[in-house]
């Protein structure tokens, strides 16, 4: 495993992170109200590109993102996966597990960007979800999914639950799919990065800014038509293409 930077630098990046923070909260009550989605894309971009910087962590972006309508079919690792993607494609909407919102700040930040929340131990809320977001991809917008469901620890791509996918079916927009992976010196998958298991959000931000040499491959894949496809087969293609990407990564 490697080293850490030490608590001194941890804290640093910490308390920076938190400045940095209380700006976004600042942008989002003073500025968002006034503004239309297109406007508040590149304060989202820029202001996640910061989060990666503050954090010590350094992102490379393969590809680019379809422009339009388009589901992002990603697969999960951490909570910094929002701010990796968004880094990159500030005009995304991210449908998120319901419990974001009872993390202090954070959930209120992400809910103002446009986030679709779902309870995923409810069936009939994902009925729900996959209307709102059908509804979005027609009017033009881009929807980001994990439909993995959960975090995993960043090597493999954990199977994909197939309903968010029905949604760009009956919109008959495209899928592209998006692979993350973190690294550090000497180690194809950080260690650092997956918030897994049992893991406090505060202990995984601990472990994030007190990495030395945290790095994030982001690759947009093509994107691939979705009309009439069948949603398993095609959750199950996009799990293979992003695993051979990790895989060779």
């Amino acid at each position: 495993m490697p080293a850490g930077v030490g608590p001194l630098r941890g804290a640093w990046r910490l308390g920076r992170g938190l400045l940095h923070l209380a700006h976004g909260m600042l942008i989002v009550a003073l500025r968002f109200p006034g503004l239309g989605p297109r406007e508040r894309a590149p304060l989202v971009q820029w202001w996640s590109a910061k989060v990666l910087r503050l954090a010590g962590i350094r992102l490379t972006v393969h590809g680019v993102p379809r422009p339009g309508a388009v589901l992002l079919v990603a697969n999960h690792v951490s909570w910094l996966d929002i701010a990796v993607i968004h880094a990159a494609c500030g005009h995304a909407r991210f449908v998120s597990k319901a419990d974001v919102l009872q993390w202090p700040v954070l959930g209120w930040l992400i809910r103002a960007v446009g986030t679709l929340f779902i309870e995923r131990e409810r069936k009939r809320d994902a009925l729900r979800v996959v209307h709102e977001v059908a509804a979005a991809l027609q009017r033009g917008e881009t929807v980001a999914v994990f439909p993995e469901g959960t975090t995993g620890a960043g090597a493999q791509v954990l199977p994909m639950h197939a309903n968010l996918l029905q949604a760009a079916i009956a919109a008959e927009v495209p899928v592209q799919p998006v692979a993350l992976r973190y690294h550090e010196p000497g180690l194809r998958f950080s260690t650092a990065a997956p918030y897994i298991g049992q893991m406090t959000l505060v202990a995984s931000i601990w472990r994030v800014v007190t990495a030395r040499g945290l790095a994030v491959d982001l690759d947009f894949l093509p994107p691939q038509g979705s009309t009439h496809a069948d949603r398993r087969a095609l959750a199950e293609h996009l799990r293979q293409q992003l695993q051979q990407v990790l895989d060779r990564g």
